[in-house]
């Protein structure tokens, strides 16, 4: 009898991957070594392998016997039953989400699907966010028939030939546990039943073109980018409503750079006031603050403002503004001027 392959090489992970790791490789080999969807003639092999490494290191007290002892310790204290129990709810999530629901009275849901609506905002609305209200062009559940697409005072017909589950179902016993696979109903489309008399309205659709008005709420620190509105896309009677996506463009600002959390500002100052030092008034996103230019400042120079620049919507806390000094130098000169600049160059020497 062949050794047992080490559980953390069958599933491609390692002691320190995290529970969701675990589950989402086991979620990939799974789906390319099920049975049904792989027909060579190891797959079952495989499929018992990688299901049993999954069944150990997704129970944390399996996982901590098997760190400490290896297969001896495992096998010396579970039965194969024994390794498995527990883990059928984990293993219920994982072939649903990849085969679908399967159970007594399973129609099959379908999903709306999602509309794109594109907005620009301004350095302001990252600061303090921005709430909008849009009227929204989209399919909606039909008034007439409340979404079933029946003309009213009638209703839909049970589907003989699946009795209403939407699927012919097969069971498979995968010796550890017993899987059960379907085939969509060809005869209902999956549905569990027929319209007999459509809707004059919907025409049997059970939704109609239409407006709805939708409020939402983008947060302070967003970025240029796609951010989901859940169930607001497309309705579907009996199914579920796609999502709103909603692409954000961050409009330039004519007096501001932003970079992740903090804000960039160049101020110009003429090279007097470099020099000797001044107080000045410089614009932020929050309202005019003074800042104090020290003598003798050199072209470059930067200035933080903490906390004047904007939240990041991924991280804790407000960035900062960052002011450099632009010091202009005249082209041109009186002759005054120039006199003076003369003397200057004399006397500091």
């Amino acid at each position: 009898m062949a050794a047992k392959r080490d559980y953390y090489e069958v599933l491609g992970v390692t002691k320190t991957s995290s529970p969701d790791e675990i589950k989402n490789q086991y979620r990939k080999l799974a789906l390319k070594f099920h049975p049904d969807r792989n027909q060579s003639a190891d797959a079952g092999e495989h499929f018992k392998e990688i299901s049993e490494a999954y069944a150990v290191l997704s129970d944390s007290e399996k996982k901590q016997t098997y760190d400490q002892h290896g297969h001896a310790g495992v096998d010396g204290r579970y039965s194969s039953e024994d390794i498995f129990q527990g883990a059928g709810g984990g293993f219920n999530d994982i072939f649903e989400s990849i085969f679908g629901r399967r159970g007594s009275g399973f129609t099959q849901q379908q999903r709306g699907s999602d509309i794109l609506y594109q907005t620009t905002i301004t350095l302001e609305d990252v600061l303090h966010g921005k709430k909008m209200e849009i009227n929204l062009q989209k399919q909606i559940k039909c008034d007439n028939c409340r979404g079933s697409g029946c003309k009213p005072g009638t209703n839909k017909k049970t589907c003989r030939t699946c009795n209403g589950q939407g699927e012919v179902r097969q069971t498979r016993n995968m010796g550890f546990a017993s899987f059960v696979t379907a085939a969509t109903c060809t005869t209902c489309r999956g549905q569990g039943s027929m319209i007999q008399t459509p809707c004059d309205n919907c025409k049997g659709q059970g939704r109609v073109k239409g407006t709805k008005k939708v409020d939402f709420q983008i947060p302070p620190g967003i970025d240029s980018g796609d951010y989901i509105v859940s169930n607001e896309g497309n309705e579907i009677p009996d199914g579920i409503n796609g999502d709103l996506v909603i692409r954000v463009k961050v409009q330039p600002h004519s007096l501001f750079n932003r970079d992740g959390k903090d804000i960039f500002y160049d101020q110009d100052i003429s090279m007097i006031d470099a020099a000797l030092g001044c107080e000045i008034s410089i614009p932020t996103l929050q309202g005019n603050e003074k800042i104090k230019v020290e003598a003798g400042s050199q072209p470059n120079t930067i200035i933080k403002l903490k906390g004047k620049g904007v939240s990041h919507i991924n991280s804790r806390g407000t960035g900062d503004q960052y002011v450099r000094m632009i010091v202009n130098i005249p082209k041109k000169l009186s002759k005054h001027q120039r006199n003076l600049l003369d003397e200057f160059q004399k006397t500091s020497d």
